[in-house]
């Protein structure tokens, strides 16, 4: 059951949620037209970005990118220079711009809760196997980059 445990899975869900608030309890609540929809394109597009550049990375120094396996190597350059979960961070971003598409004001609380659900199920852990793998250069590289933004 582990390979059903991994972010897109979490992320479908929460779309799934959001996608089924959205026409059955408006109540009322909207983000409003053409801006939301263009705001939630550009979240979607930027989330898919940052995965497609991560992934990249990772190929690039073939190592793995699939939750709770262990890296080979430990990624510090292009995009996880700027952040060490990249990825991760564009599930959030994926999520909240298909709230905007999706008009579905109620669902917003989704939003931290998959942040939470992905820091306590994969960010958390990862960061305790490469902590144990890569010691004192794991620990130079949660000092100079953030773990989200």
């Amino acid at each position: 059951m582990k390979w059903i445990d991994i972010p897109p899975v979490w992320l479908l869900l929460a779309a799934v949620l959001a996608w089924g608030q959205a026409p059955y309890y408006p109540l009322g609540l909207s983000f409003g037209g053409i801006w939301a929809d263009f705001l939630g394109g550009i979240l979607v597009g930027g989330g898919v970005l940052l995965m497609l550049l991560a992934v990249y990375e990772m190929r690039q120094k073939r190592t793995t990118f699939v939750p709770h396996r262990d890296a080979s190597t430990m990624v510090t350059s292009g995009i996880f220079s700027r952040s060490r979960n990249p990825i991760y961070l564009g599930d959030v971003l994926v999520l909240a711009g298909l709230i905007l598409r999706f008009d579905a004001v109620l669902a917003l609380p989704l939003v931290p809760i998959l942040l939470w659900v992905l820091e306590k199920r994969f960010v958390i852990p990862e960061e305790n196997r490469l902590r144990i793998k890569f010691r004192a250069n794991f620990a130079r590289y949660c000092e100079k980059t953030r773990r989200w933004i």
